[in-house]
């Protein structure tokens, strides 16, 4: 139960994050600049999901493809910004 809660409050830190950051641009966006904000959004929801797996996983194999699934998104991440 606790996880969810936690996982909930840092999906709404980034929503925050993110309306800041919207708001901060004065210039409309284009239909490519939303794609990709949308794009990175997702990768980050994702990320957060796999640290949280991550935490409680205790299989040796289990965890080195969710580190590898981290390194896979950082690196997505990373190429969008």
């Amino acid at each position: 139960m606790a996880r969810g809660w936690e996982s909930k409050d840092v999906e709404s830190q980034v929503e925050l994050l993110e309306a800041k950051q919207e708001k901060s641009t004065s210039a409309a966006k284009t239909a490519e600049q939303l794609r990709r904000d949308q794009e990175r959004k997702d990768l980050q929801l994702s990320r957060i999901r796999i640290v949280n797996d991550l935490e409680s996983a205790t299989h040796p194999q289990h965890r080195k493809s969710l580190e590898a699934a981290l390194a896979h998104l950082d690196k997505k991440i990373s190429e969008i910004i």
